[in-house]
This record gives C-alpha cells, structure tokens and sequence, in this order.
C-alpha cells in the first residue's frame, strides 16, 4: 500500500468513526444506564411486586417510553413526586445518569 493510499484509508476511516459517533442516540448511554440501573431492578424488576407502604403494585419499568422515564426520574429528583425510596434515589441522580437510565430502560422490551 502507498503512502497516499494508507493516508485516504486512515481519513476515510476517520470520517466513518466520526459519522458513526453523530448517528449514536443523542439521549444517553444505554450502556451506561444499564450499569445505573443496578438499584432499580431490586423493586421494578420483581413481577408482581408490592411495596410495603404505601401497599401498591410496583411497575415495571423494562420498555416504558424515553420521555415518560425522563419526566418520572426528574420528578422524584425535584419532590414533585413523593414517593419516599424513590425521591431518595432520584435525588442522587445527575441530569446524565436520568438520561442513561431512561435510554437503557426504554431500550429493553417491555415485560
């Protein structure tokens, strides 16, 4: 290979890897958020789960919409929703771990 050839190999590579990284999901690392979500499926991962108390059916969270979780998770981060193991959690979460969380969980198929 030329010394020209192995250059245009080298920029045309570039210039994939960097079309490649734009066409990733904007909203947030999925791979990261399944490392975050180690905590939530304790609860959310348990079919027929119920919360001690307040006694009702704890969700479960594989598939739900991108939108609905980002909304969710900042509403427990901001006591807009009251849940207290959940607003506990929320409050520890970064604007980029909600948005890997939410990318990760709305990835799965729903259950």
């Amino acid at each position: 290979m030329t010394r020209s050839q192995l250059l245009a190999s080298l920029l045309a590579t570039a210039a994939l890897a960097a079309t490649t990284a734009h066409a990733a999901d904007p909203k947030g690392n999925i791979e990261a958020g399944r490392v975050k979500t180690y905590t939530c499926h304790g609860c959310h991962g348990v079919p027929g789960y119920k919360n001690a108390y307040p006694n009702y059916h704890v969700p479960l969270i594989a598939g739900q919409n991108y939108e609905y979780l980002i909304a969710a998770l900042n509403g427990y981060k901001s006591g807009e929703r009251s849940h207290p193991t959940m607003r506990a959690q929320g409050e520890s979460l970064s604007k980029e771990d909600i948005e890997d969380i939410a990318a990760y969980l709305s990835s799965l198929a729903a259950k």
